[in-house]
Order: C-alpha cells, then sequence, then structure tokens
C-alpha cells in the first residue's frame, strides 16, 4: 500500500544519474494469443473474488442483457414482417374491393337492359299474377287412370284447336 506521508524537506536531493536506455528485444506473442482469453478469464475471476458481488451474479447479468438485447432483436423482426404481411393483405383487399365493384356495375348494366332485350326476343311484360289453387288437388289413384285422363285432355286439346282452324 502506498502511504499519503509528505517527504521531510530537511533532506537534501539526491542527484538524480542518468538512467542507461533501456534495451530492446523481440517479444513473440504466440502463445499469449492461445493464453489471451484463459488470462482474460482468469483476471475476471480474480476481480470478483475481490469484490464483493459474485462471478455468479455477473454472469447471470450478462445472460439476461444477452437475452433482452436478442429478444428485442427477435421481437422487431417479427414486426417488420406483420407489417409487410398486413400492408400486403391490405392491398388485396383494395384489390378485391375494386373488382368487386366493377362486378356490381356489370351486373346493374345488365339488369337495366333486361327490359329492351325481352322485348326484342318479342317477349310481353306480364300484366296480371297467375295462381294455382291446389286445395282441391286429387293425386292419381293409378298410373293407368293418369295416362287416361292425359289422353283424354289432349283430346280436348287436339279437338279445340281444330274447331279454332276451322
Amino acid at each position: 500500500m502506498r502511504s499519503n506521508a509528505v517527504p521531510s524537506t530537511s533532506r537534501r536531493p539526491q542527484s538524480v544519474t542518468a538512467s542507461p536506455r533501456p534495451q530492446l528485444h523481440v517479444v513473440s506473442d504466440t502463445g499469449k494469443q492461445r493464453n489471451a482469453v484463459t488470462g482474460g478469464l482468469t483476471r475476471l475471476v480474480v476481480w470478483t473474488r475481490s469484490r464483493s458481488t459474485s462471478l455468479f451474479h455477473i454472469v447471470i447479468a450478462a445472460l439476461f442483457l444477452a437475452a433482452t438485447l436478442v429478444g428485442a432483436l427477435v421481437l422487431r423482426t417479427q414486426m417488420v414482417e406483420n407489417s409487410f404481411e398486413a400492408a400486403s393483405v391490405q392491398a388485396n383487399i383494395t384489390q378485391l374491393t375494386q373488382d368487386v365493384e366493377e362486378d356490381q356495375a356489370k351486373l346493374d348494366a345488365l339488369e337495366a337492359s333486361l327490359p329492351d332485350k325481352a322485348e326484342q326476343l318479342g317477349m310481353v311484360l306480364q300484366q296480371g299474377s297467375l295462381s294455382i289453387d291446389l286445395n282441391g288437388y286429387k293425386p292419381a289413384e293409378s298410373s293407368n287412370t293418369a295416362s287416361h285422363n292425359s289422353n283424354k285432355t289432349n283430346e280436348a286439346t287436339n279437338s279445340e284447336k281444330a274447331g279454332e282452324g276451322q
């Protein structure tokens, strides 16, 4: 330890002699590169033993920091992907909306031209409503009776047509 004592002034300063120039020599670092990591870890362990916090707490804090950074990166990446997906979905919705509006305009135009096309085909507008009353309906008892009744109806219709033609 260093002391905080002030040197006394009663002493005479000693003469300072010039120190000789230090000699230069070649330093090889081949072994230091391998031992740099090990030496760094050793110094970290020694440093933590001299402090009140343990190496375990420092490792936990470093892992928490790394996990937080990785989590933030993953979250940001996911948000960007979702943003692009939302933009493409919105573009698809806009395109589909335009397609529906175009198809609705075509349908409206076809509905508006329907009466004119019907008149060109010789159709006439319906004047009154037509209804059929099935309250007195009785189903045919057998297929022979039904075919016999239909033959009578066909004969009556044919005779009416023949009477109109004369």
